[in-house]
Parts: structure tokens; C-alpha cells; sequence
């Protein structure tokens, strides 16, 4: 009796034990079993949607800043673009012959509006000088503001420099206006004349240059200067 009651025990104890094992089979056969469907538990699915968005995120503020620099980048061409397309439309308001000669009298482009004046001017300009000439192929200056008036403003002046003193009225310097007279004395009295244009900038054909356009505060026809004379123009 006393053999079978320490076998008992022993038999007992083994019985237990398997039952606290059992619970351990059982999670280990669910853990495979997961691990063959491929089922992510649940704490491993927010894990990995944290993840997802936490690299998401950067990348989009990332991509954003880019736009935004691309755009900075563009946007001082796109001024630059707009500024000459600006500038553009404003000369094409202008003809290249008021371009031309806002350069050459340093003025705005609006002030040259006499057109008649000006082509005159552009067509005879370079054209050499020679005493006595009287055509495009040499020109003194008496005979080119003959001309000039006659072409421009249909009156028509004596031949020579000093005859064209005494026909106009005189004036101040202060008072010139576009096509008045300027006389200089180059040699012996009245022996130069010129049409003031603006800007202190009158045209003339000069012995050194021809037909060309000169300032009249420029040291040698400021030393030379005589008078303005002013000539009745058609209306």
C-alpha cells in the first residue's frame, strides 16, 4: 500500500505539469500558425503605418520647398521678361528715327517729333564739306541751311552766311528754339551758321566733319559764338 501511494504521487504530479505546458503548446502552435498565413498582429500593423507616415511626411515638405524654389527662381526671369516686354512695346512706340536722334541730342525720344526736320538732317548727315559745294557730294554750311529751310519749311534764305545774319531776326540765346540760326565767327567775322535743334546740340556742315551734329557749349563754338537769329517760318 505504502509502494502504491508513492507511485500515485509521482503520476499526479506529471498530470499536472502537462496542463501547465498545454497553455504554452497552444501559443507557440498560434505564433506558427500566424507565421504561415503571413497575418501581422496588430501592434506590428500600427508599427509599420507610424513608419509609413513618419517618411511620408519629410517627403512631401521636401517636395513642397522645391516647388516653392523653382518658383523663386523663376519669378526674377519672368520680371526680367515682363520688364523688357515692357520696354519693348515702349519703343516700338517710337520710329528708329527718333531713336536714333534722342541718342544723339541726349533726349527723350517723344522730343523728336519734327519729323520733316529730321529726316532732312538723317539724309544729309556725313555728307562732306567743300567751300561753295551744293549737292550731297560736298556741301558748305550756308548752302545746307538753304536748303533746310527750303525743304523743311518752304522759305527760302540768301545764299551765304552773312546775307542770312542780316535777314533774320535777331534774338537771345536764352530764347532758341528748334530751327533757329547760329552764327559763329570761324574767320573774320560772320563765316559760320547752323540750325539749333535741342539740348544745346545744333546741326551744321562743319570744315572738320560735314554734315554733323555739335554742342554748342563745346569750347571751340563757345569761343566763336556771334548770335541767334530767327527766321519767319510758314505756318
Amino acid at each position: 500500500m505504502r509502494r502504491i501511494t508513492i507511485l500515485f504521487f509521482p503520476i499526479i504530479a506529471l498530470l499536472n505539469s502537462c496542463s501547465m505546458f498545454k497553455p504554452v503548446f497552444k501559443s507557440s502552435s498560434v505564433i506558427t500558425t500566424l507565421e504561415q498565413k503571413n497575418i501581422p498582429e496588430k501592434e506590428s500593423s500600427r508599427f509599420l503605418e507610424n513608419i509609413s507616415a513618419s517618411i511620408q511626411h519629410p517627403l512631401i515638405v521636401s517636395e513642397i520647398k522645391l516647388i516653392d524654389s523653382e518658383a523663386a527662381s523663376i519669378t526674377p526671369i519672368e520680371k526680367n521678361n515682363f520688364q523688357a516686354s515692357s520696354l519693348s512695346m515702349e519703343t516700338e512706340s517710337f520710329n528708329s528715327l527718333q531713336i536714333k536722334y534722342a541718342i544723339l541730342l541726349n533726349t527723350e525720344a517723344e522730343q523728336i517729333n519734327n519729323n520733316k526736320m529730321f529726316s532732312f538732317v538723317d539724309s544729309w548727315f556725313g555728307t562732306r564739306y567743300c567751300y561753295g559745294g551744293e549737292s550731297k557730294s560736298c556741301i558748305d554750311c550756308s548752302a545746307f541751311v538753304q536748303f533746310l529751310f527750303d525743304t523743311v519749311y518752304a522759305v527760302k534764305l540768301p545764299r551765304t552766311t552773312k546775307e542770312q545774319f542780316k535777314y533774320s531776326k535777331k534774338i537771345s540765346r536764352t530764347e532758341l528754339n528748334e530751327g533757329d540760326l547760329i552764327f559763329f565767327n570761324t574767320r573774320r567775322g560772320v563765316s559760320h551758321v547752323g540750325v539749333y535743334l535741342q539740348n544745346n546740340k545744333f546741326v551744321h556742315a562743319a570744315v572738320s566733319g560735314g554734315v554733323m551734329i555739335s554742342d554748342l557749349f563745346d569750347p571751340y563754338w563757345l569761343r566763336r559764338f556771334i548770335g541767334v537769329g530767327r527766321i519767319e517760318k510758314s505756318k
